[in-house]
């Protein structure tokens, strides 16, 4: 007998703790950009404005769980073409700033990056690709078509340039790779040939200030007033925090605007620094117990399907928060990569929102027949 869908099903635990996560984020926008030059756009206030965001993105993650994900499923292959033409779109007449090519104007002075949602359906092409290509180990040329699944949004994201968004494809397929069950020769040829290619990627694929960006955190002291200054600020910022950190808009380096974009891809500096250690160990416990609760939404997804998709949305959130919070400490290059949840930003966070969306989907149709 077929199981009715309802929201009692819905993973209400996870949910808190992604509010408490946003909340949080709400918390430190406000603090890292009052009385400085981020403070208002348009009027608005940039928490405020996050603040409308995280409401829209809970209303969209609401939607999204009641659509069937084997739809979604089925159809991944009409969405991974329109996301596609989404990039090729931005190439074409997307908004520059800053030199990079990366969003198109919405009516109302709005930007929306179609990279952000490029992933969520990379997520459902791989998980679709491998799923039905379970019953035996991936061969080498299914390696290579999935290869090529994620290998064509990335280039056209590089091509922006945008290498940190491009770098988050990569965990989505190592995941799909990871869980399809590929052989260890096989695993061994793909190593080899990224370590023949990584010379002339690096060469003749990267912008000089990519390089710069690569290689800058290794040595920060070395130029730290221009290619260093981002990672040193940041590194002055959180040990200024101490154990306890110095309270919200008590940050030295946060409010005298020493730290770069403190309310985006700094945020986590932003917060170590005003709330110490215990606060940082305590926000990465958060985003702990939230990958703990998605691992097990996988377990119990009612297919093999269902179990790809939740952990791609685990691949990326786990990459995006380990990439970000070694980039403040210096463990990491600056990509760019914001922290899920809480760095500002519309489009990474209903990403985010939609992703959380179609997990919940999985997790209501596991007592279905």
């Amino acid at each position: 007998m077929r199981r009715l869908i309802s929201f009692r099903d819905f993973d209400w635990t996870l949910l808190a703790f992604v509010l408490l996560i946003c909340s949080l984020g709400v918390l430190e926008i406000y603090s890292s950009t009052f009385g400085t030059k981020f403070a208002a756009t348009s009027g608005t206030p940039l928490y405020l404005k996050q603040v409308y965001w995280i409401v829209g993105g809970v209303v969209l993650m609401f939607l999204v769980s009641m659509i069937n994900y084997q739809v979604l499923l089925e159809n991944s292959h009409w969405l991974y073409i329109a996301s596609i033409l989404s990039l090729v779109t931005v190439a074409i007449l997307g908004k520059k700033y800053l030199g990079a090519r990366r969003w198109i104007q919405l009516p109302g002075g709005q930007h929306f990056q179609p990279s952000e949602w490029v992933k969520l359906v990379l997520i459902l092409a791989m998980a679709r690709y491998f799923s039905v290509e379970g019953d035996h180990s991936p061969t080498f040329g299914d390696i290579v078509k999935g290869g090529l699944i994620a290998g064509v949004p990335m280039l056209l994201v590089l091509k922006q340039p945008d290498l940190g968004t491009a770098l988050t494809y990569v965990p989505v397929a190592l995941m799909a790779l990871f869980l399809g069950g590929i052989q260890f020769k096989h695993a061994a040829i793909i190593l080899l040939i990224v370590g023949v290619l990584a010379p002339t990627v690096w060469v003749k694929g990267l912008k000089p200030y990519q390089k710069q960006r690569l290689t800058s955190f290794l040595h920060p002291d070395a130029d730290s007033q221009k290619s260093g200054y981002q990672v040193e600020q940041s590194k002055i910022a959180v040990g200024s925090g101490g154990i306890w950190g110095r309270g919200v808009r008590g940050g030295s380096q946060t409010q005298g605007a020493f730290l770069p974009e403190p309310h985006t891809d700094f945020i986590f500096a932003a917060w170590s620094e005003e709330h110490g250690f215990v606060g940082a160990v305590a926000l990465l416990l958060l985003y702990f117990i939230l990958l703990m609760r998605l691992i097990h939404n996988a377990q119990t997804a009612p297919d093999r399907a269902g179990g790809f998709v939740v952990m791609g949305v685990v691949a990326v959130l786990l990459f995006h928060v380990l990439v970000n919070a070694g980039m403040v400490v210096g463990f990491m290059p600056v990509t760019g990569i914001p922290l899920p949840l809480m760095s500002y930003g519309g489009s990474s966070l209903l990403f985010m929102f939609m992703a959380l969306g179609m997990v919940m989907n999985v997790r209501m149709r596991r007592f279905v027949n």
